[in-house]
């Protein structure tokens, strides 16, 4: 298959379209390669990714615009054909959206329409685009499934990956544009950002700084490590979203639709406490940590768990890897990437 990757440059995208690459798919990338954090990893992606497509004698190109500029976009897939598109870019961070909602607005309302409108217009057979286990917002229900209702968020980050479902639903209901949202639950591991806790811990530890733990560490993530994620990300897209014929216009499920729509939590079901995680990383740099305990930031979930059993139903795949395990592999990477 042909398959846009948008976001290639970033953290899952790039997983994404590795893996895309490693079994033979022709993929086509598309980032604005921006500051939000240090581009130079992003660009040591996008060689990593072209070296992939060489080794595997697969066809590459990756286009450098962005997403929120239609004229780049219907420029693209004018281009190509495209067999499935995974709508990876976005602007993330919870705590950046506090004071930048506007970043928001172009990267993840504005965008996201441009993609909606080429994908409806050029008649792509599968859209599958990031959404996020914030969603859930003020729910306390464990585990979240997507079957709860998800309409309190408690940041602008989430209110705008919730937009993009219903904006998604709309597109499937009016244009019978098949859909599927994926919730991801914390992803880490290797090539991750650096502006999450993961690698700010292992800096911070290894140079003997204390690091900030929020809520006092008491607080539990279900972290999900960055193969798992792409494994899902790659099984999803493969299954194109159907109407759910059992769907009650009376009683309506939020996670369905009679619309070819569908939404996927993608977790490890099994969180751990930001204590625990902290642990792991001790462990494997055979260092301690200097703890600055501090509150809940604002905006932040107290906790998260997923419900997967959907996505297992589906198609018959669960994230499992141990966060021991999914921790030792990012410290490996940090400390051969930053040469520790």
């Amino acid at each position: 298959m042909k398959v846009l990757v948008t976001g290639s440059a970033g953290f899952i995208g790039f997983h994404a379209a590795k893996a895309l690459l490693r079994r033979g798919d022709a993929v086509v990338g598309f980032d604005v390669v921006n500051s939000y954090y240090d581009p130079t990893l992003k660009e040591a992606r996008l060689r990593l990714l072209e070296q992939t497509a060489r080794e595997r004698n697969v066809a590459y190109s990756f286009v450098r615009a962005n997403l929120a500029d239609s004229a780049a976009v219907n420029a693209c897939f004018a281009e190509h054909r495209f067999d499935r598109v995974i709508h990876l870019a976005a602007q993330p961070g919870v705590r950046h959206s506090i004071d930048h909602p506007h970043d928001y607005v172009q990267s993840n309302l504005v965008a996201f329409t441009n993609i909606l409108e080429a994908c409806r217009h050029n008649r792509v057979p599968h859209l599958t685009y990031a959404s996020t286990s914030s969603i859930y917002g003020a729910n306390t229900r464990m585990p979240f499934s997507e079957h709860h209702g998800v309409n309190h968020p408690l940041q602008f980050y989430a209110a705008t990956k919730r937009a993009n479902e219903l904006m998604a639903h709309a597109y499937s209901h009016m244009f019978r544009l098949p859909t599927t949202a994926l919730r991801f639950f914390t992803v880490y591991g290797p090539w991750g950002r650096p502006d999450m806790a993961l690698s700010q811990f292992t800096k911070n530890i290894l140079e003997g700084k204390p690091i900030k733990v929020f809520n006092h560490g008491k607080h539990t993530r279900d972290f999900t490590y960055i193969d798992d994620i792409a494994e899902g990300v790659l099984r999803t897209s493969d299954r194109i979203a159907e109407p759910d014929a059992a769907w009650r216009s009376d009683a309506p499920d939020p996670a369905t639709s009679n619309a070819p729509f569908r939404i996927f939590n993608i977790g490890n079901n099994s969180p751990v406490t930001l204590q625990t995680y902290i642990e792991a990383i001790e462990q494997t740099l055979g260092r301690k940590a200097e703890r600055e305990l501090l509150p809940l930031q604002k905006g932040d979930v107290p906790d998260t768990y997923a419900d997967v059993s959907e996505l297992e139903a589906a198609v018959s795949y669960r994230p499992a890897t141990p966060v021991a395990t999914g921790v030792a592999r990012f410290v490996q990477w940090y400390r051969e990437y930053y040469g520790v």
